[in-house]
């Protein structure tokens, strides 16, 4: 055991160093396009460990995650057209709209199981949706563009590589958060859930409490993800928010591995960089990335994190 815990810290310093060095390098070799790339996928990284949260370790399928998601890129751009362009006003903001949000449908969608919340979520996703088509000063389903990037003292975030940096330290902060969140008694308590929710209501735990905290606090990540997406491609549109977005995270999340803590980066990994190598050679890219998906699924049945452990990824 303890060699298998140093095998995994040795792998995840040395991806950490590649990742540190990755944007020297191809801005060394001309590759910068590739630093954006990259970036791009440590967002929806970000976004689909959030889902992991809900689903991997609460056992909630939600299938309107992306609400969350869409609520905080929305939130940075209006802030940003009323000329507040501080990270450290925006950001803060935009995960605690998130977070209201999350707590509001979460404390509605929870008093359901099964396929009714997965109903019940994505119609509150699509509410969203269409709440924010309907704002015409705001750009209404054209969506709006990002007067101008956040900013950050010390940092210059328009700069792509100062951007890319910054990206990585909050993924990395938030994954090891995450990972204090599902080695704690509130993780135990939430698995445990997940296996057996009337055992551990009979046990005299609040389960309706853990699991709305959960999905709340995966509310609030994802709105950060949402903060992050809009700075980078400097537009957002409520197709941010539709059912489809929530697919794609749930889709990236199963392809990595649901309930490996780096289930949510491998899948984004996966999928995003399949894409665009496979956009190169051919316009039915989705068509190749759908027999990879197909293979992933027919050889991993536990998705990608089932190769790099034995038995179910599953915390």
């Amino acid at each position: 055991m303890g060699t298998r815990l140093n095998a995994s810290r040795w792998s995840l310093a040395l991806v950490l160093i590649a990742a540190i060095a990755f944007p020297f390098a191809a801005n060394a070799l001309g590759g910068g396009y590739y630093v954006g790339v990259i970036t791009r996928v440590m967002i929806y990284a970000l976004a689909a460990s959030s889902l992991n949260l809900v689903l991997g370790y609460g056992g909630m399928i939600s299938f309107g995650h992306a609400a969350f998601f869409g609520a905080g890129a929305y939130c940075v751009a209006i802030l940003a057209q009323e000329g507040v362009v501080s990270a450290l006003i925006a950001w803060p903001l935009a995960v605690a709209i998130s977070v209201a949000c999350a707590l509001v449908i979460g404390a509605i969608s929870l008093r359901t199981r099964g396929l009714y919340f997965i109903m019940i979520t994505l119609a509150f996703a699509q509410m969203l949706y269409y709440f924010f088509v309907s704002l015409k000063a705001y750009g209404g389903e054209d969506g709006i563009n990002l007067a101008a990037r956040s900013r950050l003292p010390g940092f210059d975030l328009r700069d792509e590589t100062t951007f890319y940096f910054v990206v990585l330290a909050i993924l990395a902060g938030c994954l090891y958060l995450l990972g204090r969140v599902a080695a704690s008694r509130f993780g135990a308590v939430l698995r445990g859930i997940r296996e057996n929710e009337p055992r551990m209501a009979a046990l005299g735990y609040p389960t309706y409490r853990y699991r709305l905290v959960c999905f709340t606090i995966a509310g609030g990540a994802a709105g950060l993800a949402g903060a992050l997406v809009v700075n980078q491609h400097g537009f957002v549109s409520p197709s941010l928010l539709d059912w489809t977005q929530s697919g794609t995270l749930l889709v990236m999340l199963i392809l990595g591995g649901v309930g490996w803590l780096y289930g949510g980066v491998a899948g984004a990994a996966a999928m995003l960089l399949l894409e665009e190598i496979l956009s190169n050679f051919t316009g039915y890219w989705k068509l190749g990335l759908g027999l990879v998906l197909l293979f992933v699924v027919l050889r991993a049945p536990g998705g990608i994190g089932s190769w790099f452990s034995r038995g179910d990824v599953r915390g």
